[in-house]
């Protein structure tokens, strides 16, 4: 029996389902899922094995023009995607026109390997509209196929998945078969708490946060975790902490929730608020952090 095994990577505009449609293909959750932009910094993958296939997934950040070194971080992450793709998943939703980076849309158009271009919430449109931009995507990207999905409602996602294996190349597996993603647990603590940080405060205080898990100390019974919450002012430490502790004991229990279904295991969550000044345009702290790798 033949083996196939491949990169295939996700791309596309802030907020267009890429996580979504990550999680649906790997049946895990691991990417963290909001309805803000910029909710995905850094690069997942997650893997699906099978007797004769092993699908290497990669959900990116989404493409924006850098603001700050943080976001710069974020789009390399988005270019080493390109680098290592066997097939290139690029993600539109139903009203968009085109990718916030020309250069980006360029590579895709003249990409050399197979690009699937996926029109992602079709649930929340009408089929004149959908067969509309059926017929714009079709001619704005002549060298990709076209798939019409809903991630949310996992319409059509096999159909792509099954696609995906017939292109893939023949080669033997890159990670051993009962690997999920190349994360280590602490990440997904991580990952975690900031979900709920951007679930639970407005305007600029979820991305002026990054989360640290400093011990993750595992029994037969319990997992030991302690976080650190890094905002850049006093006045945002304030905020994320809250009246009396009430904000940051919320986030506690909403992770600590999360993350017991994640790990199937008790969990016993500490969070403690630091202020780390301008550490988004810090490139040493950033690498600390897990970007600029």
């Amino acid at each position: 029996m033949k083996h196939k095994a491949g990169f295939v990577n996700i791309i596309g505009n802030p907020n267009v389902g890429k996580s979504t449609l990550m999680n649906a293909f790997v049946g895990e959750r691991l990417s963290i899922i909001t309805s803000k932009a910029q909710t995905t910094r850094h690069r997942i993958l997650g893997i699906v094995n099978g007797d004769d296939f092993q699908i290497i997934f990669s959900d990116t950040p989404g493409i924006i023009k850098p603001a700050y070194e943080l976001q710069a971080s974020m789009m390399d992450f988005v270019k080493s995607a390109f680098e290592d793709a066997d097939v290139l998943i690029y993600m539109v939703e139903i009203g968009e026109k085109e990718l916030k980076d020309e250069t980006f849309f360029n590579k895709i158009k003249h990409s050399d390997i197979p690009v699937l271009l996926l029109i992602n919430k079709i649930d929340k449109s009408s089929q004149e509209e959908v067969e509309e931009k059926l017929l714009y995507w079709k001619e704005k990207v002549p060298n990709a196929e076209v798939f019409l999905i809903s991630a949310l409602e996992n319409f059509n996602v096999q159909g792509v998945f099954d696609r995906i294996i017939e292109i893939l190349p023949e080669s033997p597996a890159f990670y051993p078969k009962d690997q999920l993603t190349d994360k280590p647990e602490r990440f997904f603590v991580n990952e975690a708490i900031r979900e709920k940080i951007l679930l639970n405060y407005k305007k600029e205080i979820p991305y002026a946060v990054e989360v640290d898990t400093e011990e993750f100390f595992e029994s037969d019974t319990i997992i030991r975790i302690r976080s650190i919450i890094m905002v850049e002012r006093e006045t945002q430490k304030g905020i994320i902490i809250g009246h009396k502790g009430e904000a940051l004991k919320r986030v506690g229990m909403e992770a600590r929730k999360d993350l017991q279904k994640f790990f199937d295991k008790k969990i016993h969550l500490e969070l403690y608020v630091k202020v780390n000044k301008n550490w988004r345009n810090d490139k040493r702290q950033l690498r600390r952090f897990g970007y600029n790798d």
